[in-house]
């Protein structure tokens, strides 16, 4: 069953780098709801390298817990690259982690919102340093598989910044 929500083979090459390397990986998410904890925990060894994480799912908790920048938060509904780069550095800080996902975004259009493509932002942090950034498109039509859809995207991506000589933070992309 695991292996059908989560991509086991970004999982893997995630766990053994860090476990490798002596690092660790935390996450604060919001549009994902838990489900990349649930990746993180469902490995093999999960506590030799998974610090835990933090679903923060509105603009307070994300600002309290996070450090999230309030005034740009009310302005984009939460929901920024920037938003998904506090989150990530915050939860580094939070959990004592080397690296950490922030992902924030919509998993379903709010009405009269005027959205018609799903999208998130996630950012990836090693220590205070954002390392690689990015607009996800989802075009899941349920919510559960949008959220499964952007914690397999966040897996992928995590798991190809963490490879020697892409960790520096000139590595960063829109």
């Amino acid at each position: 069953m695991i292996a059908m929500l989560y991509n086991i083979s970004f999982l893997n090459k995630i766990k053994d780098f860090l476990i490798e390397n002596c690092q660790t990986v935390s996450v604060a998410e919001s549009v994902t709801s838990g489900y990349l904890q649930a990746a993180f925990s469902s490995a093999v060894d999960a506590t030799r390298f998974f610090q835990g994480g933090i679903t923060a799912y509105n603009n307070g908790q994300k600002t309290r817990h996070l450090m999230v920048e309030p005034i740009h938060a009310e302005e984009c509904n939460c929901i920024s690259e920037k938003v998904s780069a506090e989150m990530a550095i915050g939860s580094n800080r939070l959990f004592s982690s080397d690296y950490a996902i922030g992902i924030t975004g919509y998993a379903n259009k709010p009405p009269g919102s005027g959205i018609s493509t799903l999208f998130a932002f996630l950012a990836i942090a090693k220590g205070h340093d954002v390392i690689f950034a990015k607009k996800l498109v989802s075009l899941k039509t349920s919510m559960v598989e949008v959220q499964l859809d952007y914690t397999n995207q966040a897996l992928e991506l995590l798991s190809s910044h963490l490879q020697p000589g892409t960790q520096s933070p000139d590595t960063k992309s829109a």
